[in-house]
């Protein structure tokens, strides 16, 4: 039996986030849909992030174990004959049976894409949370130094999450601007349920002049959700990358 990585990336915009639902269209369907096509069983994929209903990925990571005489490489594109054209997977590779995607990983990153701009660019609404009011980049880039670090991020937790822990790292913050492109870089050891948005959120908030520095670092410190900023659109985020260093990312 054999254990096979695949690396995926998606347009979440059609699909209620990357968990199998009731009476709803997610990706992970999609992926185990194609699986029982090409190897005519039943299989279960197991995702490494469920990614939310409207959000993206360039390298979401999923397993599943198939005793198969397919060479590991060529699943990829056997899969991608029987997906639809919105989710593409980008590398199948087989792991060793003790791998585990969502458990192994040891670090993510997200995007949220920002068009900051008088009018939205329509061929961009999909996949970017529209400002129009100029954004003062500078204070939203000192605001990323609060975030940096092991910290209680409870403030940055959706307030229907029922973690056992709130307290998260933060390795890396940025925002980077290509006029009129504005990008909130994020990597973490793990991210909370909606974290990511919520600070996406927050920084538009600092960036609007509605939240001062000290603020943000006092919200930081109240673990209060309620003193946080609104959730940003799930269609401006993008998981990125998953980390799981060594033979898991070379393998």
């Amino acid at each position: 039996m054999k254990r096979i990585k695949l690396t995926i990336a998606y347009d979440g915009q059609k699909y209620s986030g990357w968990q199998i639902q009731n009476n709803a269209n997610t990706i992970q369907a999609e992926i185990e849909k194609a699986c029982q096509n090409l190897f005519s069983q039943e299989i279960k994929v197991i995702g490494a992030s469920r990614t939310d209903t409207g959000v993206h990925a360039l390298g979401q990571v999923a397993t599943f174990d198939i005793d198969t005489s397919i060479p590991d490489k060529k699943i990829a594109y056997a899969l991608n004959a029987r997906l639809p054209e919105d989710i593409v997977v980008q590398e199948s590779k087989e792991v060793h049976n003790s791998f585990q995607p969502r458990y192994h990983a040891i670090k993510k990153t997200y995007h949220y894409h920002i068009i900051n701009n008088e009018f939205i660019l329509p061929q961009y609404r999909a996949y970017n949370h529209f400002v129009s009011r100029k954004l003062d980049i500078n204070k939203m880039q000192e605001a990323t130094k609060l975030f940096i670090g092991e910290k209680d991020f409870k403030s940055f937790c959706s307030a229907n999450s029922s973690v056992k822990t709130t307290i998260r790292t933060i390795y890396a913050l940025e925002v980077e601007q290509k006029a009129p492109f504005l990008t909130i870089k994020v990597t973490g050891n793990g991210f909370l349920y909606n974290m990511v948005r919520i600070i996406a959120g927050t920084l538009i908030d600092v960036g609007l002049n509605r939240l001062s520095i000290q603020e943000v670092d006092e919200i930081i410190k109240s673990k209060n959700r309620a003193k946080a900023s609104p959730t940003a659109p799930a269609k401006g985020l993008t998981l990125v990358k998953i980390y799981y260093g060594g033979k898991d990312d070379e393998s």
